[in-house]
């Protein structure tokens, strides 16, 4: 692969910290480089320095000759005063761009609902973020430079971006360099990674989930001292490593390695044990929405929905900008009256909500994050266990001398950290988050991950973060035309619904019609009613088998966790013993599945959602 462009021996230093130090990269053609740090890092700032729009203290930067390269910053330069139109084409006569189906693609993925007449300084931030894009991407470069190129972007156009960018160029031409913090995005589009930490840039073979593997075995080989970070990225490579993603990832060393790494690491949360205690706080009844419908303008948000929440649910609600999700949190919350329909909300439940703005913080502002802490309880419990706000906020990223730093003083990241922090001192049984993962890095993205995997309540959550909606919510949920459908097989199918609402729009069909055709999806899927039709004495009998189960399930856990000490004591030379051992585990694993299973049965028979 030819030599395009890179950097020797850079060195960068501000008067409060260095950012690179004595930093050397190559970029060649084919490369589609993902780059990854915590912020603050100095990522933008490489990416500027490898442009040539920032200059070096010492070294230098080599660029081939004619190398035509495209960068989107995080702040656009778009002219206030000029229109979409000549923002994104330029002087370009119509019949020109026009005729170019490369360019009509980009403008209908991303900009399609804006008008092509209005003045770029009547738009809002997102819509100006777009327009940028747009124009860079119809652009003829050798190498694109994207800064937080998915900020403002719905799912389904993140999707549709990362396709791009993957086709844009032949085969091992062009290449891409992208900071972002969406981890499923990094594993769609990079081949390889750049971690920029404490000055130094690491590289990384493959995508987001090798780039997990590898970094989990340099810490183990390494014997690094943050035992706290290694653990919390051998719990994120125990989930990647059990998916799909995992499967489809070749680095370039064994997998054994990896499973070696993960053999003792329980599942990311367990699903049972969590909804088992949220009905204990919250009872049978959560959130009830019944024939809601919601108007707007003359748009209807939500037409004539019925939805149930309950107890211990973890719920992800897809939809794209403007379907209406941010509504429809506001009327489970009660925030927000429908139009017609009614909303039942347990008498137990106690909400809190964790919202895109940081307005709850203004007002404490002026105030120490020691003295916030202080109006909290001194003791919470936290994944069993008993600890102190300021032991969690440690947790979240923050070091002691944070603790002494007025709110007003603190960056996005550790404002949106300590806002979650407070809401959970609360102590909800109903947590609703929209966009929890603005402002986060992608290790805080996996320590927030951490913390809800072991909260006991429901969560609902509204997230064009695919990876994070995968990773911490059980059911997901699409908002399409103003209907609730589930989403069994979770983004994919989402995305498979909007792929034939689109073709329903271009055929003159209607969108319900084409469903219901292909049962590709149900509007307002309700759970099947309940029989109540049970004597006393069978109610008694199934009340006796459920605490039956529950002791068998514990008996079952012990004899799995028992297998996986003989299984970790097991000499590792010896593949048939342990060939043996792993389907004793496994049929332990099964057995334990199917009274889980019967326990659910049960539960829902008697009334317990």
């Amino acid at each position: 692969m030819a030599f395009l462009f890179g950097c020797e021996g850079i060195h960068l230093e501000y008067p409060t910290k260095k950012v690179l130090d004595d930093v050397t990269l190559g970029v060649h053609e084919g490369d589609r480089i993902g780059i990854v740090g915590q912020n603050g890092d100095g990522k933008s700032t490489l990416l500027g320095v490898l442009a040539g729009e920032v200059e070096p203290d010492d070294g230098l930067v080599r660029h081939t000759r004619g190398l035509r390269i495209g960068k989107l910053g995080q702040r656009d330069a778009l002219d206030d005063e000029a229109t979409v139109e000549r923002a994104v084409v330029g002087d370009t006569p119509e019949y020109v761009w026009a005729g170019d189906p490369r360019v009509r693609e980009v403008i209908a993925a991303l900009i399609s609902d804006i008008d092509w007449h209005a003045q770029v300084g009547t738009l809002s931030g997102g819509q100006r973020r777009r327009v940028d894009l747009t124009r860079l991407l119809i652009g003829d470069w050798d190498v694109l430079m994207l800064d937080e190129p998915t900020n403002h972007l719905d799912m389904h156009a993140i999707a549709w971006l990362a396709s791009y960018l993957n086709r844009r160029w032949p085969k091992g031409t062009g290449a891409l360099l992208t900071v972002t913090h969406d981890r499923w995005f990094l594993d769609e589009v990079a081949n390889a990674m750049w971690e920029v930490h404490d000055g130094a840039v690491d590289p990384f073979e493959g995508g987001y989930s090798a780039y997990v593997l590898q970094r989990v075995e340099r810490d183990r080989v390494a014997q690094v001292t943050e035992q706290k970070r290694k653990n919390l990225m051998r719990k994120e490579l125990a989930w990647l490593s059990r998916g799909a993603r995992a499967r489809s990832t070749k680095p370039k060393f064994h997998m054994a390695l990896a499973q070696e790494l993960i053999a003792g690491e329980p599942p990311v949360r367990n699903t049972l044990e969590l909804r088992a205690m949220a009905m204990q706080r919250l009872g049978k009844q959560c959130v009830s929405l019944t024939r809601v419908t919601e108007r707007f303008g003359g748009k209807t948000v939500l037409d004539n929905v019925d939805w149930t929440v309950g107890p211990g649910d973890r719920v992800g609600i897809l939809g794209e900008n403007g379907a209406g999700k941010t509504t429809l949190l506001k009327i489970v919350q009660g925030a927000l009256k429908p139009d017609s329909g009614f909303v039942k909300i347990g008498k137990t439940v106690k909400f809190a909500v964790l919202s895109q703005r940081l307005d709850e913080l203004e007002e404490m502002s002026k105030y120490r994050v020691t003295e916030v802490l202080s109006r909290y309880r001194t003791r919470v419990v936290v994944d069993g266990k008993e600890t102190t706000p300021a032991k969690l906020l440690e947790r979240l990223g923050f070091s002691s001398r944070h603790l002494y730093t007025r709110i007003c003083d603190l960056s996005g990241g550790q404002k949106r950290r300590l806002q979650l922090l407070l809401i959970l001192l609360d102590e909800p049984n109903v947590l609703i988050l929209d966009e929890p993962g603005n402002d986060l890095d992608t290790d805080m993205l996996a320590v927030l991950e951490d913390l809800l995997d072991t909260w006991a309540g429901t969560l609902v959550m509204v997230t064009h973060d695919r990876y994070l909606m995968e990773r911490v919510t059980d059911d997901q949920y699409a908002l399409i035309d103003g209907k609730v459908r589930h989403c069994p097989r979770g983004v994919d199918e989402y995305l498979e619904l909007l792929a034939e609402r689109d073709a329903a729009v271009g055929s003159g069909r209607s969108f319900a019609d084409v469903t219901r055709q292909t049962g590709a999806s149900q509007a307002n899927e309700e759970k099947p009613a309940r029989v109540s039709a049970y004597s006393n004495a069978e109610l008694r009998e199934m009340k006796k088998r459920l605490a039956s189960l529950n002791k068998k399930m514990g008996t079952a856990a012990k004899k799995v966790e028992d297998k996986q000490v003989e299984m970790d004591a097991a000499d590792p030379t010896d593949f048939v013993r342990l060939g043996e051992l792993q389907a004793e585990l496994d049929a332990l694993r099964v057995a334990k599945e199917e009274l889980e299973d019967e326990w659910l049965e049960l539960a829902d028979a008697l009334g317990v959602e």
